[in-house]
């Protein structure tokens, strides 16, 4: 029997028991359309986690105190801070990979200006950290080198600090009074939204390092030091030539460890990306096991289809056909319903993930690639789970088959 008479009679077959088919299709409809969801949400979550580590800077690396130890305990990392702007200095001046540089000290405190006050954290940094940062300005304009020299008072403001003291107004050339030392207002920057921990980088004010280490905080060692390379091909090597760079700067011997951590945003976003990963795969491989639900009612069904069928099955065989015309025949069958319970699974999933988006706000991604998957699942569950009621209406004896009443 020709391949296309063999897929017309399944087609015939499937649709004349419409009800039957579609409660055949409903578990494989339901699982492919539960996984492409929940893969959906799970790489929303990758998605927005990596444009959000890539929102904290370009080709960026982070220098961070080392860890310290106390009577054989680890007081873990950052717990040993000897980090100083020298050291700063020093990379600038030294390292052949480095395009920027920025030492970073923090206080918090509150700004009174406008509106009222806002309690805030304010950063010292250098002239290079809006280009390690890769974070531009709404207005105004960030301070120039001679500011950040000189120590000057004047500030940049994150959106949320400018937003809520100078609410419906551009707050540049404005003053405002940090720890009662007023600080002319010279920029605003664009609004970067949360970190993947959830805090928001917007609640920020930058200031000239000198003027926050000298006025504000009297802080001799830093929190962190702040780098990015001219390509991100130079990370690698840029992070063994800081650590060089830091070792000598520190006076460390061979023997020493290191009292500094130097990491990179593929070290972030791993780190970040690992639990989202884990979830992802966690609730595809829950919502799979409706694929085999799905499957184990395909093969119930061919089952009772063959038993039903089985003078029809005689009398095909008695006309000429063979064992293997008989088996293609019911695969078919049960490859062509895995095949549009899947299609329409695929539909409902992808308006799942846009209704999922839209009633959470949540970041949704259907990716080609888990359609497809979920397409060709769907064939091998059809193939796997129909081959033995196919295989079973392939083996009946033709004489017993027309004597089955």
């Amino acid at each position: 029997m020709r391949s296309t008479r063999l897929v017309t009679v399944a087609l015939k077959s499937i649709v004349k028991n419409k009800m039957r088919t579609l409660l055949t299709m409903l578990g494989i409809i339901i699982g492919v359309g539960a996984v492409i969801v929940m893969v959906a949400v799970g790489e929303g979550a990758q998605s927005q986690i990596a444009d959000q580590i890539q929102n904290l800077g370009t080709n960026m690396l982070v220098i961070t105190p080392g860890s310290s130890n106390a009577g054989g305990v680890s007081q873990g990392s950052g717990s040993f801070n000897r980090l100083k702007d020298t050291d700063a200095d020093k990379i600038r001046s030294e390292s052949a990979f480095i395009a920027g540089i920025s030492p970073v000290i923090f206080t918090r405190t509150q700004i009174v200006g406008g509106n009222g006050n806002w309690r805030s954290t304010v950063h010292g940094v250098s002239t290079d950290y809006p280009v390690i940062r890769n974070w531009a300005l709404t207005s105004g304009r960030f301070f120039d080198v001679a500011e950040e020299r000189t120590g000057k008072k004047v500030m940049v403001l994150g959106a949320t600090i400018a937003e809520n003291l100078f609410p419906n107004s551009d707050p540049v050339g404005q003053k405002v009074l940090v720890r009662n030392i007023p600080v002319e207002i010279i920029g605003v920057l664009a609004k970067k939204g949360q970190t993947p921990e959830g805090n928001d980088q917007d609640d920020v004010a930058l200031a000239p390092f000198l003027t926050v280490q000298r006025r504000l905080s009297n802080f001799t060692f830093i929190r962190q030091i702040l780098a990015n390379t001219y390509s991100s091909d130079d990370i690698a090597k840029a992070q063994e030539e800081l650590k060089g760079i830091m070792r000598e700067s520190h006076g460390l011997a061979a023997w020493e460890p290191d009292d500094f951590e130097i990491k990179n945003q593929d070290q972030l976003s791993e780190a970040a990306q690992g639990t989202t990963q884990v979830m992802t795969m966690l609730l595809a491989a829950i919502a799979s096991i409706s694929l085999l639900v799905g499957g184990i009612g395909i093969m119930n069904i061919m089952l009772v289809s063959v038993t039903e069928r089985t003078r029809e099955i005689g009398i095909r065989m008695a006309i000429g056909a063979r064992g293997a015309d008989v088996l293609t025949q019911f695969l078919i069958e049960s490859i062509v319903m895995s095949i549009f319970g899947g299609a329409i699974g695929v539909g409902i999933g992808i308006g799942g993930a846009k209704l999922v988006a839209s009633l959470t706000g949540w970041n949704t991604v259907v990716s080609p690639d888990i359609i497809v998957v979920a397409l060709v699942f769907s064939a091998a569950v059809g193939i796997f789970f129909g081959f033995y009621p196919a295989r079973k209406a392939a083996s009946l004896n033709p004489i017993d088959a027309l004597r089955f009443e």
